[in-house]
Parts: structure tokens; sequence; C-alpha cells
């Protein structure tokens, strides 16, 4: 049975494919899940992560962009871009802690990003965490 991070991965991937102009993205998360083994309970987490974050892109990405400082949210790398959204949508209308999210959001970096992800996505979601306490 696949855990809970592999379903946030599954979602990454969904979206990264999204940001990379996959418009059918959504038509085939079923396919998609089914491939990466995300079954049941897992399914419907994937699902409900995914579904979440399209239907609240523009106030993830408006979140994001707050916390970016020196950084283009343009030229940030997809993978980046689609942790950022996937965690951002957890803190801002999840009912996790936010330092899970942040702890999952990292990990998934360390295994998909560069080396300086981490500490770049970790830097942005606290910001965003703190933002939304206050």
């Amino acid at each position: 049975m696949a855990t809970r991070q592999q379903a946030r991965m599954a979602v990454v991937s969904l979206l990264y494919a999204f940001d990379l102009g996959n418009g059918n993205t959504s038509k085939h998360t079923d396919e998609i899940l089914e491939e990466k083994k995300i079954r049941n309970k897992q399914k419907d987490f994937a699902l409900d992560l995914y579904e979440g974050v399209m239907q609240n892109i523009e106030a993830c990405d408006k979140a994001i962009i707050e916390h970016l400082k020196e950084w283009d949210f343009e030229r940030l790398g997809a993978i980046e871009r689609a942790t950022l959204r996937l965690a951002s949508y957890e803190i801002l209308f999840g009912e996790l802690d936010s330092a899970v999210v942040i702890n999952e959001a990292v990990e998934i970096t360390k295994a998909f990003g560069t080396e300086q992800s981490p500490k770049f996505i970790n830097g942005v979601l606290d910001a965003i965490s703190k933002d939304k306490q206050n």
C-alpha cells in the first residue's frame, strides 16, 4: 500500500505535468495514480490534494509569489513550483500542522529537486506558514 508521502509525490508529478503544458493531466489522473500504485484511501487523498490545488491555484500562486523575495515565479523549476503549490495548498487550506507539511515538501524536494531546492522550499513555505498565523 502506498504511503501519504508517495501519494504526495504522485500529486507533485501531476502538477509538474500540468505546469509543462499537459492540459490533459486532469483527464488521466486515475491512470497516472494507478501506474504509480496509488490506490484506495491514498488515491482518494491524492485526488483531493490535486483537485484542491487546481481549484485554488491562484491563491496558492499568490502566496508563493508574495514570499519569493528575489526569485521570479516563472523562472522557478517546474518541480519546485509543483511542490510549492501542493504544500502551500496544504498550509492554507488543509488540516495538517504546517511543520508536517513543510517537512513532507522538503523530503519530496530532496527526491526530485536540486541540491539547493530543499532549503529554498523550506524558506518559502515557512514564510507562508508564518504569514497565515498572523
